[in-house]
């Protein structure tokens, strides 16, 4: 029976690009996947992850074959003292030819000090809620964009990309229920001032496909799908269906986080978003191509969980281990 069940693995984990031709035209044969542990996945841990830690993670993910990595976060060490070796961490990875290094910038002081480091991309952070907004960064949904706008006018003169997130855009932990129609108007306005990509974020992973579906139906109309991205927690188990249906759209572009890191400490109970090793998964068995190595991720998983004294969230990771 084992030698049954490694004998699958091996397939699934190499599996080929043909079974993409037996799929729906709609389903990309080709998926960018975001990876946003060493970001999003580290920046809430209560104990200072070391420094040399966090680049051999960036590296490890990085020959994996991850194209897009978000690195890190240039906030203020006083709100998020996790993120305050931002510019050495961006200064010593390695950066490896066709991969991207995005990081986050909330305001123009932090675009600066991006830059210094040697940013080529940024990222910027709105919420869909105004409850949200107000709790996390201390101001309206309509301030937070007028905050961007500077940040977008000199990003855009140095020819640097920015990446928009949107968060809560099917639920709130204050508010409940979001409704589309708010998150396409933010989607048309982050465009307009230039971002070239737009992840939609289930902050507190209560979507299904059902809502999903409601969603994009909607900001579809307010975006063309290769502007849109996708970010979905994995609080009630729906991660990898939600991705599933993005991909229905035609969605190429679906951020995740290895071994599962994360969560979001505005929304009590919410975990991490949808495990890297579970997407690469899921998308080979599906005959999407990645360009990820998934035994290698794997590798990258267990090594920044053995870091954090903690067993992975990845089904995957945990499954592969015991085989």
């Amino acid at each position: 029976m084992i030698q049954l069940l490694k004998k699958f693995c091996t397939i699934n984990l190499k599996s080929s690009r043909k079974c993409c031709t037996l799929m729906s035209g709609s389903i990309p044969c080709d998926v960018r996947i975001v990876e946003v542990g060493p970001r999003d996945g580290l920046q809430n841990e209560k104990q200072i992850v070391p420094t040399s830690v966090k680049i051999n993670l960036i590296n490890g993910l990085s020959a994996a074959g991850l194209k897009t990595i978000e690195v890190t976060s240039f906030v203020s060490p006083k709100w998020v003292p996790q993120m305050s070796d931002n510019s050495e961490i961006l200064k010593n990875i390695i950066k490896y030819p066709g991969v991207s290094y995005p990081v986050l910038t909330p305001n123009l002081k932090g675009f600066e000090a991006a830059v210094c480091a040697g940013a080529e991309e940024i990222s910027i952070f709105g919420a869909a809620s105004e409850s949200f907004s107000k709790k996390n960064i201390n101001c309206t949904v309509t301030q937070s964009i007028d905050n961007f706008r500077p940040i977008l006018k000199a990003a855009l003169e140095k020819k640097i990309k920015v990446r928009g997130y949107i968060s809560t855009v099917v639920g709130c932990p204050y508010e409940g229920p979001i409704s589309p129609i708010k998150v396409a108007k933010i989607v048309e306005k982050f465009l307009d001032m230039g971002c070239y990509e737009i992840s939609l974020g289930d902050t507190i992973g209560v979507g299904t496909p059902g809502s999903i579906k409601k969603l994009l139906d909607v900001v579809l109309k307010a975006a063309d799908v290769d502007q849109i991205a996708v970010h979905y927690h994995d609080t009630y188990g729906q991660a990898l269906p939600n991705i599933l249906k993005s991909l229905e759209y035609g969605i190429s572009v679906v951020d995740a986080s290895v071994s599962g890191l994360g969560g979001c400490p505005y929304a009590k109970g919410a975990s991490g978003n949808a495990a890297t090793e579970d997407v690469v998964y899921m998308l080979n068995g599906m005959g999407v191509e990645t360009g990820v190595d998934i035994e290698k991720l794997i590798d990258v998983g267990r090594y920044i969980c053995h870091e954090l004294h903690r067993n992975s969230d990845s089904k995957v990771n945990r499954a592969y281990k015991k085989i």
